[in-house]
């Protein structure tokens, strides 16, 4: 028995004859010549993205495979969250390299080291003769997708490997924070948190709603004092006061911004000293900053808070932090960091067997690896320079070109915005020399470094023009 099935390569759609139900499992092959070595990148986040921009295409038969068919700028996702930005201004396509490289939008569920074989779930919706099936997500980077995958899973063979499939968000197992909170991990994420905040205004304004219903519905809570959580507090500030402020003039006064932490401080990871100008910075402006505070669950419209009982919320932003990947936790033939489960890598990036030894062929990089003996942290910096680190070696690789040269971390510092067009800028060189920056100088390196991270000619020119329109015009708080 026989119908018409769809066979989707890099965007070109043919029709085809279906096989039985026991081969529904394909192996996908390249047309490329033979000559031509499969390098395979899982994910397409900082170190990813920045391989498939490098990489040289015409030596390599390069395939991508990520749950997204875009790189995330991170960066400005709290700007696109209050339309500071627009959201086409954090992103770059991955079919830009097409037809070059071969591109699936798919999860990476397996990987057979031993046969080199690769076990994927597309992360497509279902189509319509395969019904509402869905396959366990894995090697996403983010907590949830819109997309329930077709469940049928088909194979990739490689004969050079790199895993850079990320993280997800920390939850630690929190009750409710996956169903009723808000990540801020990709566009999608700020798309919905920018709709979010327009609903509790246009709600809020409702003539039939009490004082303390609005009040409710205004508290806009963050978990997390980390740079996510601390950029968006900031930037959703500067969206009260400006353009919240001019539309909606009595809601403005009821909304207030909550900033939790369990740790004793915000910005953990900056100089003392400069969290505390945060903290000064965000009490002035109005912004309340609970630390040692610990959500034990969370509810529709509300969390309870072990310090402080019940809080009722309009909006929950939850960033507290990096959990393993799911395709990362399934791999137990290789070495792992014990507290964080990411894989472990010599200085060349390979990874590291149970055995003690280093696998020539496959290479991890971003948050979901880890040199062994070395501590770097987890931020796009580190995922961006081996990305370049790799790409290089990879380059040489196939040109049979020596490739010793270790991965050397050279820390750009740290940055940190906290609204009214100020922020905070930390670096620590290899001598433990201090360096740092408070205030507008601050601001200056903060959108010079944006700017110049931005990877496109495109968004080159729309992020200073979006910048450029929002000062003049401000945000637009259309809902579409």
């Amino acid at each position: 028995m026989f119908k018409a099935r769809l066979s989707v390569v890099c965007g070109r759609v043919q029709p085809r004859p279906a096989k039985s139900s026991v081969s529904a499992a394909r192996t996908f092959t390249s047309s490329a010549p033979r000559s031509k070595q499969r390098l395979v990148i899982l994910g397409s986040g900082w170190g990813g993205y920045e391989i498939l921009r490098a990489i040289d295409k015409k030596r390599w038969n390069v395939t991508m495979v990520s749950p997204t068919n875009a790189f995330n700028f991170t960066p400005l996702l709290a700007s696109c969250a209050v339309g500071t930005l627009e959201f086409r201004c954090a992103v770059e396509p991955v079919r830009k390299f097409s037809p070059q490289v071969a591109c699936y939008q798919a999860w990476c569920d397996t990987i057979d080291f031993k046969q080199k074989t690769l076990k994927c779930t597309p992360a497509t919706a279902p189509l319509e003769y395969e019904g509402s099936a869905s396959a366990p997500l894995a090697g996403t980077t983010t907590n949830d997708t819109s997309d329930p995958g077709t469940g049928n899973a088909f194979k990739l063979r490689y004969d050079k490997l790199v895993i850079a499939v990320g993280a997800y968000s920390q939850t630690f197992n929190v009750p409710g924070v996956k169903e009723h909170a808000h990540f801020l991990k990709d566009v999608r994420d700020a798309r919905a948190i920018r709709t979010r905040i327009i609903d509790c205004f246009e709600q809020a304004n409702q003539p039939v709603l009490s004082d303390v219903q609005r009040r409710n519905l205004l508290n806009f809570c963050i978990v997390g004092g980390g740079p996510t959580g601390v950029e968006f507090s900031a930037e959703l500030h500067d969206l009260l006061h400006a353009e919240i402020q001019k539309h909606y003039p009595t809601l403005a006064r009821m909304a207030k911004i909550t900033l939790y932490d369990v740790a004793p401080n915000i910005l953990g990871n900056f100089d003392k000293s400069l969290g505390i100008y945060a903290e000064n910075k965000f009490r002035r402006d109005g912004i309340s900053i609970k630390t040692r505070h610990h959500v034990e669950r969370v509810e529709k419209d509300r969390m309870f808070v072990k310090e402080q009982g019940e809080v009722p919320f309009g909006l929950l932003v939850w960033s507290t932090g990096l959990a393993p990947n799911p395709l990362i936790q399934s791999i137990d033939s290789l070495e792992k960091h014990d507290k964080t489960q990411s894989l472990f890598t010599d200085q060349n990036l390979n990874v590291i067997t149970k055995e003690g030894h280093a696998d020539p062929d496959v290479w991890a990089i971003g948050d979901a690896a880890n040199i062994k003996g070395q501590l770097h942290p987890a931020t796009a910096q580190v995922a961006n320079q081996k990305g370049k680190y790799l790409a290089q070696k990879l380059n040489k690789i196939v040109k049979d070109q020596e490739h010793t040269k270790p991965f050397e971390f050279q820390n750009q510092g740290s940055l940190a915005y906290l609204g009214d067009w100020k922020a905070i800028y930390d670096r620590s060189s290899a001598e433990t020399v201090k360096t740092k920056e408070t205030g507008r100088v601050a601001w200056l390196l903060w959108r010079s470094a944006y700017f110049t991270m931005t990877l496109s000619i495109r968004n080159k020119i729309l992020v200073p023009t979006y910048w450029f329109l929002n000062w003049i015009f401000g945000r637009d708080l259309t809902r579409f």
